[in-house]
């Protein structure tokens, strides 16, 4: 059989299942909704977010290609649903309206993943460039001091300030302990050469 997502199986098999299932009716879904109402852990919640995960696929789907893969999408989406199906249970909400009302929360929901995770790859990606600015001063500094630098001498040179070298010092020497690949393989290919690329100190 072809399948439908490109060297993407996993999200093939989550497709299948989801669309297996009939939607309910409006007649189907009111006493679940009610039953959830009253007893908000029961199977009658659970059967209303397994007949809603068409809808959080979708909306996971209309979102890939952002920055988060849309398995965790979808398993976000999940969640946000479980969520969204005992509040508007909560709220006795008229059966027509649930699914308007999940797609709509889980897809501001998936949005702020997105954002979130956009941010975080951000601050990452600064963090990692100020460790290398750091690690740098210190060769250079160290070089030239003939001892290791204070952090009130490297918040000079790197005009930055104090708070901010220890901050970001702590980060290069925890990376050094956990073996971060990612900040350590640059470290270890510093040397004394690389001093042209160490700010003016």
């Amino acid at each position: 059989m072809t399948s439908s997502f490109a060297d993407d199986t996993e999200l093939d098999a989550i497709a299948a299942q989801v669309r297996s299932s009939s939607p309910l009716t409006d007649a189907e879904l009111t006493p679940l909704l009610h039953e959830a109402r009253r007893s908000p852990a029961g199977p009658a919640g659970a059967s209303l977010v397994e007949h809603q995960l068409a809808t959080v696929l979708d909306s996971a789907l209309a979102r890939r290609g952002r920055g988060v893969d849309v398995i965790d999408l979808y398993q976000e989406g999940t969640l946000a649903a479980a969520v969204a199906i005992g509040e508007y249970a909560g709220r006795e909400g008229a059966a027509a309206g649930l699914e308007p009302y999940v797609a709509r929360v889980v897809g501001v929901f998936l949005d702020d993943v997105i954002k979130r995770e956009a941010e975080q790859k951000l601050a990452d990606t600064l963090l990692v460039e100020q460790v290398k600015l750091l690690e740098a001063a210190e060769l250079a500094l160290r070089r030239r001091l003939e001892r290791e630098p204070t952090a009130l001498e490297l918040a000079a040179a790197l005009e930055w300030t104090p708070e901010v070298v220890e901050a970001v010092g702590a980060v290069l020497h925890r990376a050094r302990d956990l073996y971060d690949s990612e900040i350590v393989d640059y470290l270890d290919d510093v040397d004394e050469s690389d001093a042209g690329d160490t700010p003016d100190i």
